[in-house]
């Protein structure tokens, strides 16, 4: 289905705009699914309520007047592309694998949302120069969070909000980081899922 469900619009103050968007969205998705594996099979038929609410929910979250987000790990898109869709700020997305990437770039162009796609490794970017001054930066499903925070760590250093999608493992995560890293965080209960959250990082400093 490629129409916003109605509950969704409700739950989340969709504008018909941004609907617009995620509807071109989700059609491209659904369609390059069919040749490289964006979106996990089993979840296909639930992608609105999967996938796109797990992405609109960060829209909450997000500091007042955030013009510029990185997104790491883009993949199929989620969460940067939904930010993308229904938000007016810049998404830097980052990929590597050439086939997501070309995916990630066409989905721009399509919904006509403002975004830059980076083909490049994350494990690469704390070298990176030129990285744009981002407001906010998220991961769904990326890594484990100690090494998490040092791909994210050249955007959290420049005062970036982390916002990480995290399952039902996050307090032994979060035990673990705090071995090599000083951080301030806040769980936010995920309502696509009531074993995840949405973990808040305001700061983060290795030790």
């Amino acid at each position: 289905m490629t129409t916003m469900p109605d509950a969704l619009i409700r739950q989340f103050d969709v504008s018909r705009e941004s609907r617009v968007r995620l509807e071109c969205y989700v059609a491209l998705l659904l369609e390059w699914q069919a040749r490289i594996n964006l979106i996990g099979p089993s979840t296909v038929e639930a992608v609105w309520q999967r996938h796109v609410a797990d992405g609109l929910q960060l829209v909450a979250l997000l500091p007042r007047g955030t013009r510029v987000i990185a997104d790491l790990g883009s993949g199929g898109g989620i969460p940067g592309l939904i930010l993308a869709a229904a938000t007016e700020a810049h998404v830097h997305l980052y990929e590597s694998n050439g086939k997501k990437v070309a995916f990630l770039r066409e989905a721009l162009r399509r919904m006509g949302a403002k975004g830059t796609v980076h083909q490049r490794r994350i494990e690469d970017l704390a070298q990176a120069e030129g990285l744009p001054q981002a407001t906010v930066v998220t991961a769904r499903a990326l890594a484990h969070l100690p090494l998490l925070l040092g791909y994210a760590a050249p955007f959290l250093t420049g005062g970036a909000l982390g916002l990480f999608h995290k399952g039902q493992d996050v307090d032994a995560e979060l035990t673990e980081a705090t071995k090599s890293w000083k951080i301030k965080t806040r769980k936010h209960p995920s309502c696509t899922d009531s074993q995840a959250v949405i973990l808040e990082v305001e700061e983060a400093c290795h030790v």
